[in-house]
């Protein structure tokens, strides 16, 4: 949904606190450790559920990258979303790993993959300590084959085996992924999930909704060259589910979805980047990319946070994990009717 050009406040009086008590629910989860020590009782942990969290990663660049996330059930009576944040000690010490996976069908496959990718993430990156200096690192065929995996026959054994029943036939998700680094900010997406860098004060989408609707989309997964010419089966309309071009899993729909992500990686520069907004289409179909920024830049940035700071986290973090939950509440009251997942990342 576009900014309409109206005045987009949070919620206030009796709406805002009908929405909080939708976000005032027990943790489920902790976050991923961030010591290698404590990491080995936690070993391949996800953020998943229904939760709020502040954390902090080390990075290179000298400070703490800090984040905070929400992942609640919204209106719906099921969670089929799935968190995953992976500090860089686990992408040797160069990358922070984000991801949110919406699920479709059930939250098995969803959480399957986000256990799954750091550590074939991981391994990639242990590869380029070998690689010379001049050779680009080649984020799109590392990618692919990450989340390409969630195709593989192995991976729904793995589903199976958890979940007790056929799980590739009917469970479907969407991914998006972002890795922050040093110099690059790279976004796999695959499907409508978004990711938006407020950068200079000004929103700045990392991705695009892959939706059927889009006719770029809908030329790749409707049509058939023939000729010259392009033949549409209109597949994209076959299905209410059928709301995003792209996804994984679903075999009964499989020859309609593209299964190929799209990257794109964005250059670190001199003008500041203050925060990432990773979240699903939940919050981007009912709140602007700009309204977002507002929304976060007024906890991150202007220093509105009014909760008390835990020893779980810095007082950055503790923003970060605030004007998620804003965005949820935000969310909530403008009608979304589905799960919300939404990461914070402080960049400065």
């Amino acid at each position: 949904m576009m900014d309409s050009g109206k005045p987009n406040v949070l919620p206030t009086g009796d709406t805002a606190k009908r929405c909080r008590r939708r976000l005032e629910v027990p943790l489920v989860r902790r976050p991923l450790s961030l010591s290698p020590e404590a990491d080995s009782k936690l070993d391949d942990e996800i953020h998943s559920g229904t939760e709020a969290w502040p954390g902090d990663l080390a990075s290179e660049r000298g400070g703490a990258l800090n984040y905070g996330f929400v992942s609640i059930m919204g209106r719906r009576r099921v969670m089929e979303n799935a968190v995953t944040v992976v500090p860089p000690w686990r992408l040797a010490g160069k990358y922070s790993c984000f991801g949110v996976y919406d699920g479709h069908g059930g939250a098995m496959a969803a959480e399957t993959c986000g256990e799954r990718l750091h550590k074939c993430l991981e391994r990639h990156i242990e590869r380029t300590k070998k690689l010379p200096v001049e050779r680009d690192f080649e984020w799109r065929k590392v990618m692919v084959d990450c989340l390409g995996g969630a195709d593989h026959e192995e991976f729904w054994h793995e589903v199976e085996d958890r979940k007790g029943s056929s799980a590739a036939a009917v469970h479907r998700f969407t991914a998006l992924v972002v890795v922050v680094g040093k110099e690059e900010v790279v976004v796999v997406n695959f499907g409508n999930s978004k990711a938006v860098l407020c950068r200079g004060g000004l929103a700045v989408p990392l991705s695009s909704d892959l939706k059927g609707e889009r006719a770029d989309e809908k030329v790749r997964a409707d049509g058939e060259a023939v000729e010259g010419r392009t033949i549409s089966w209109n597949v994209c309309s076959l299905s209410p589910l059928s709301t995003t071009s792209r996804s994984l899993g679903g075999e009964y729909r499989k020859q309609y979805i593209i299964k190929e992500p799209e990257v794109t990686v964005t250059k670190r520069t001199e003008q500041p980047d203050d925060f990432l907004i990773i979240a699903t289409n939940s919050l981007w179909n009912v709140v602007g990319d700009k309204t977002a920024c507002e929304v976060v830049k007024r906890y991150c940035v202007n220093g509105e946070s009014r909760r008390l700071v835990s020893s779980e986290g810095s007082s950055t973090a503790a923003a970060a994990s605030e004007a998620a939950a804003a965005l949820a509440v935000l969310a909530i009251a403008k009608g979304s009717k589905h799960n919300i997942s939404i990461i914070v990342v402080q960049l400065k």
